[in-house]
């Protein structure tokens, strides 16, 4: 079997270049945040609390980061070794989408230097969903690390080390099922608690299932669209197999999320919201056919085999999956009295220079680091 390599090649790419470009733009944005506050580059106010970096870079960004937590799942819970291959690049996606989310915390909350009193218990509000993600996604960033500290250990020679840590690792595994099992859920009871400030078409009390589900699904279309993406520019094992049986197990889960999606939606009697055709509706109709149409096609065992069909159905899952999440916290959501939002430029370039540190971070990391099975 072979055993992952660095997939070397430069590092200072256009694309690399671009997005170091960006970065540093973002840190003008950024600077000015952390001198003269939230008020100075964001559009966020009492009505709307939290905004673009919150809904994109959090809730989004970590959903984006569950490949590993989906992976895990296949290979250690359901004993599914075959799909071990795929487990160190979702992992990968996973520490940048939790550890870059952790930065959107710090630039977001208002008193940021007082960050460390959420984990001092005589601060602690136990009655606060905020609090168990908080506590949940500190600790998954931590568990994170520490699951991919062979990958540096491999790459530093570090053969003791290495093998103390794989003796004490199913320790952290299940840490890292559990963590993600808690907090992604409490994201979507984050929302429940907003109660009629939120759209009867994303209000509901499964939002916590939903947002479980979701991420698991989504988890999987970020492992196929990862690993087709990467296999198109650099010379990897051929995962088509693999991706191909990971397509069929996204495909049923989906098929559950829509049923007891749109059941729900039902059963409360809200439907008729979903055609009026005015913004809520057309963006509650957009984010389910971007589910439904691959889900249709993905469950034709022959489009499991085409490399390009998962592509593109991987695509409308992520899609449809992170549209389901930003409507929840912000196109669906409504305080009441004349409130407003939009996010500013300098709330956009602080989030694409997040997103920016993230591909730069993958480039270097996947040309540097054993981490792929190279042909």
């Amino acid at each position: 079997m072979k055993t992952e390599q660095p997939l070397e090649g430069k590092i200072l790419t256009p694309t690399f270049l671009i997005c170091c470009l960006i970065f540093l733009i973002s840190l003008i944005f950024m600077a000015k945040r952390f001198l003269y506050g939230l008020g100075a580059v964001s559009n966020m106010s009492d009505g709307y609390p939290w905004g673009l970096w919150i809904a994109f870079d959090v809730v989004i960004g970590t959903a984006l980061g569950c490949g590993g937590y989906a992976m895990a799942l296949l290979v250690y819970v359901f004993n599914k070794g075959e799909y071990h291959p795929l487990v160190k690049p979702a992992l990968m996606t996973s520490l940048f989408g939790y550890s870059l989310a952790g930065v959107a915390v710090v630039i977001d909350v208002g008193r940021y230097w007082q960050l460390y009193n959420i984990f001092l218990p005589w601060h602690m509000n136990p009655n606060s969903v905020l609090l168990e993600v908080a506590l949940c996604v500190g600790a998954y960033v931590a568990v994170l690390w520490v699951e991919f500290s062979p990958v540096f250990l491999t790459k530093f020679g570090a053969d003791k080390a290495k093998a103390f840590m794989n003796k004490i690792m199913f320790v952290f595994i299940a840490l890292g099922i559990l963590l993600p099992t808690m907090h992604q859920s409490s994201l979507g009871t984050v929302m429940v608690v907003a109660g009629s400030k939120l759209s009867p078409l994303w209000w509901t009390r499964l939002l916590p299932l939903l947002f479980l589900i979701s991420c698991i699904f989504l988890g999987y279309a970020i492992v196929v669209f990862e690993s087709s993406i990467t296999g198109s520019r650099y010379p990897i094992h051929d995962e088509t197999d693999l991706l191909g049986k990971v397509s069929g197990v996204m495909a049923w889960l989906i098929a559950v999320y829509l049923v007891i999606r749109l059941a729900d939606v039902v059963i409360r009697g809200h439907l008729n919201l979903a055609f009026r055709g005015d913004l809520l509706g057309n963006m509650f109709l957009l984010e389910n056919i971007l589910l439904l149409i691959p889900m249709a096609v993905l469950f034709v065992p022959a489009n499991r085999k085409n490399a390009r069909a998962m592509f593109l159905c991987a695509v409308s899952i992520v899609l449809g999956a992170l549209l389901f999440r930003f409507n929840t916290y912000i196109i669906g959501f409504d305080p009441g009295n004349g409130w407003h939002y939009f996010p500013s430029v300098g709330e956009i370039f602080i989030s694409l220079g997040i997103v920016s540190m993230e591909i730069m971070a993958f480039l270097w990391f996947i040309k540097r680091l054993p981490i792929y099975r190279r042909l």
